[in-house]
């Protein structure tokens, strides 16, 4: 559990790659600017873990070092409402995330859990759920247990991924971790997060489901976002005053409820975002 709001990108910054920096050297960059999380980007990954150990457990000793908190965003090509054969390639390439995860010592492994397809979303739920249950199991057979696997809300009608869906995974299986993405919550609800009541709601909600103690430890991604009648269609940034939802908005919620959420940017401009976020939230608090 972070023990204070945390900060960070999806991915490395832009600027940092024209620096020609390492792995290893992203957390003590992001220390720079006032950062502390990082969510290392696994988004096209197969069956195996796509790094090598050794450079992974540089990251963690890295992110320890510095104080930076690691995620990792899983590959996208996972989906566990699938046919059989689907489904079990999908829990190879999770596992291997994870597996990965477990070498860099990051605390979740972000996940899409899949599409409905023509299944009524009731039968891929039941789908997604046995197939979780059966990678957790894997994963605590191989000694994995320091990492929790993450489903997360998603942002376009046809995918599995409503907010009770997300809800109702985590309290159904072990070892799993609340991943609440608002824009596509925004996104999915053709623009819903219009007031701070609409978001102090969600967090309510969940309260409710989940108990205290996971929300105010959520893992959660933020930025603006533009969406059409199917959902998600692009990330936008906080400086788009046409799009939202606003984290102001969020900043306020937050601070209400002293919630301590690990919040990772996918704007298209990643840690500048980051930044935005951690200040509004700074002066949000310190007016509560």
């Amino acid at each position: 559990m972070a023990d204070h709001p945390r900060f960070g990108p999806a991915g490395v910054p832009p600027s940092f790659r024209f620096m020609n920096a390492t792995l290893a050297d992203i957390p003590r960059l992001l220390q720079k600017e006032g950062l502390d999380a990082f969510e290392y980007e696994a988004v096209r990954w197969g069956k195996k873990p796509q790094v090598k150990k050794e450079v992974a457990e540089k990251l963690g000793l890295a992110a320890k070092e510095n104080d930076v908190w690691v995620s990792l965003h899983g590959s996208y090509f996972i989906n566990l409402c699938g046919t059989r054969a689907i489904v079990e390639a999908s829990k190879q390439r999770l596992i291997a995330c994870a597996t990965a995860a477990h070498w860099m010592n990051a605390h979740v492994v972000v996940f899409h859990p899949g599409f409905y397809g023509k299944k009524p979303p009731e039968e891929a739920f039941r789908l997604c759920l046995a197939a979780l249950r059966e990678v957790v199991e894997i994963l605590q057979a191989q000694s994995i247990k320091n990492v929790k696997v993450g489903p997360e809300t998603m942002g376009r009608l046809y995918q599995l991924g409503t907010l009770d869906e997300i809800l109702s995974l985590c309290e159904s299986v072990e070892q799993t971790q609340l991943v609440i993405d608002w824009s596509h919550l925004h996104a999915r609800s053709m623009g819903r997060f219009r007031t701070v009541e609409d978001f102090r709601n969600v967090v309510e909600h969940v309260e409710n489901r989940l108990g205290t103690e996971a929300v105010e430890n959520m893992h959660c991604h933020f930025t603006k976002i533009e969406f059409t009648d199917k959902g998600e269609r692009r990330h936008r940034t906080l400086e788009e005053a046409r799009y939202g939802p606003s984290f102001e908005m969020l900043a306020k919620v937050i601070a209400e409820f002293r919630l301590k959420p690990v919040i990772i940017s996918e704007s298209p401009v990643l840690d500048l975002d980051a930044m935005k976020m951690r200040d509004i939230l700074q002066e949000e608090w310190s007016r509560s």
